[in-house]
Order: structure tokens, then sequence, then C-alpha cells
């Protein structure tokens, strides 16, 4: 099977990249490798997978999903069975301040990934969600049957718009398409803007971290090894044609949850850095911030029912594996 994972230098495609290699699957990897966080922690990721260029089983392309003519090459060049779209501009509070970086990835690119795959004929496409698109719903757990109408960051709007045009192109082209709503993906070689990140750089340097809302927010951390063992099931589960329960628009469409189904408080997150560090946090209490939720909560029956997908890293081991790799990148 031939698998086009874009965002390969990024975290989740890396390791989703690396654990396809390693199961026998020929992958093309795709990344602009833009510098919204460390490049080098990218071309690192990126080092990695190349020790697998020479078995013929990973290639590597720069390229960016708003290129139009530069992906429609791709797709041409190349007979994917898979597509797996993780390429997108993320972070909820960067989309405040620079709008256009999300319309041009999350919604041109992937535009343009949607018409790959129905002229290419795609067997599955596989991409990224976010939990971001329940903004700020009440009810606990989050369900893929709960209304999102009301995102409460443009980053959250772009995912949501996501889902809608990959149901769009599922039922005019007969393409099967699953979106997951990752829930807080944590782990080694993780993104730098998540909170873990800098909290472990902070604490061991001794310096203060901000604590927002006392403290008391929920997340639903989902570590990395997890994440990539519910991707591959989903890639190996193609929906079949259903009709909504609401409309008689049958499309080969899923969307489901993935997290960790277990949201656990900030005050624990921050414990279990302390505990890994051995060092107790100096912080700084603030309100919540703009984009923020109070709580994230996966509601990941539906995803368990059809894949017997577990997840099973509790938040401390996951942290405990972060810190021990922070410790020698630094």
């Amino acid at each position: 099977m031939k698998v086009l994972v874009t965002g390969a230098a990024g975290f989740i495609g890396f390791y989703l990249s690396k654990a396809l290699i390693e199961r026998g699957n020929e992958v093309v990897g795709i990344d602009n490798l833009n510098d919204y966080y460390d490049v080098q922690l990218k071309h690192n990721r990126l080092t990695i997978l190349a020790e697998h260029e020479q078995s013929q089983n990973f290639m590597f392309i720069k390229l960016a999903l708003e290129d139009r003519e530069d992906i429609e090459s791709l797709f041409k060049n190349n007979e994917f069975d898979v597509v797996v779209n993780l390429a997108a501009q993320a972070g909820v509070r960067y989309s405040i301040d620079n709008p256009h970086a999300y319309v041009e990835s999350n919604l041109v690119g992937f535009v343009n990934i949607l018409e790959g795959c129905r002229h290419s004929k795609i067997k599955h496409l596989v991409y990224a969600s976010s939990s971001s698109v329940y903004g700020m719903n009440t009810k606990q757990p989050f369900s893929t049957d709960d209304r999102v109408d009301y995102p409460i960051s443009l980053y959250a709007a772009t995912k949501k718009s996501n889902e809608l045009m990959a149901h769009t192109y599922s039922h005019l082209y007969n393409i099967p398409t699953t979106g997951l709503r990752f829930f807080t993906v944590y782990g080694p070689m993780g993104r730098p803007d998540m909170a873990y990140f800098k909290f472990t750089k902070a604490i061991l340097e001794g310096k203060h971290i901000d604590v927002y809302n006392n403290g008391e927010m929920k997340r639903d951390f989902t570590y990395i090894d997890d994440i990539v063992e519910g991707v591959i099931r989903v890639i190996d589960k193609v929906p079949e044609k259903t009709e909504s329960a609401l409309t008689n628009a049958a499309a080969p469409y899923k969307v489901y949850n993935i997290g960790n189904n277990q949201p656990i408080t900030l005050r624990r997150f921050i414990t279990a850095i302390e505990d890994a560090c051995d060092i107790k946090a100096k912080e700084n209490f603030l309100p919540m911030q703009a984009g923020d939720v109070p709580i994230t909560y996966a509601d990941i029956d539906e995803l368990r029912q059809d894949t017997s997908f577990k997840p099973n890293t509790s938040i401390e081991k996951g942290i405990e594996n972060f810190v021990k790799w922070y410790r020698n990148y630094v």
C-alpha cells in the first residue's frame, strides 16, 4: 500500500510515517517546513525518516498544500492508495493574529488535497480535524453527534470547514473520507508551542509558568503512541456509504473523536511535569485566554466499536517519557 502523508515533518505526521514504514507500507511524505516553530526539530524528525529512503519505503518532498500545481503534479506522478492529511496551520491563539495563514493552508490547501483524491480515485482519505470544533459546548463528553456550529477560533472554524468539504466530496465523488478530531496530543519530539513543552522548559530553567484559570481547566491529553495506533486502525477501516439520520445525502464518510477518554486537570498535568523533572514549578496565575475552552473530553465509543481503539498511556508515564527525551534534546 502506498500512502501519502502530508505534514510528515510534523509531530503526528512523523510518528505515523515511521509506523507505516515499519509495517511495510510505502510512504511519500510532504511538508512545507514552515517556521511556526523550531524548524530544526522538523529536520531532526526527517533525519530519522531518511534512514528508510534507501530502502525505497520512504520519500520526502518539500511541498506546501496551497501550491495547487505542485499538488496536482504530486498526484499525477504517484499512484497513492491512501492519503493522510495532517498538514495544517496549527494553534488556536496564533490564528487570532495570523488568519490568512489558516485560510491558505487549512482551506485552500485542503481543497487541493480533495481535488487530488478526486482525480486519482484514492481509496481512502484520512484527515486531521480537531477537538477545537466543539468550542464552548457544555455537554460532556464531546460526541460527534453534538452540534459544532459555534467555533470560537478561526483555527476551529477551518477544521469544521474541512469536515464539511470532505462530506461534499464523499457525496459527490464517492471518495471514502474519515475525519479525526484529535484531543491534545503530546509526547517526545512534540510541538514546542504546546503547554507541556513550555512548562518543562521553564521548570527546568527555574522560570515561572503561566497557569490559566487557576489550573482548573481540564484536557483530554492523548499520548502520541496511542494516537498513531488509532490512526492506523482508522486507515484500515474504510467507511462505507451510509445515509445521515437527518438527510438522504448518502456518502462514504465518517468523523471520529480520537482522545484518551479521560480528561485531567491542569493541576495534575503540572504535577506530573514537576515529578518527572523533580522540581517544583514557580507559578504565575492568569485568567483564561481568548479562544480557550474550560474542558475537552472525548467520547470515543464509536471509534472503539469500529476499530477496537483503546488508549492505555497515563499522563504520568507519558510526561515521564517526554521529559527524558527533552533533557537529551536540550
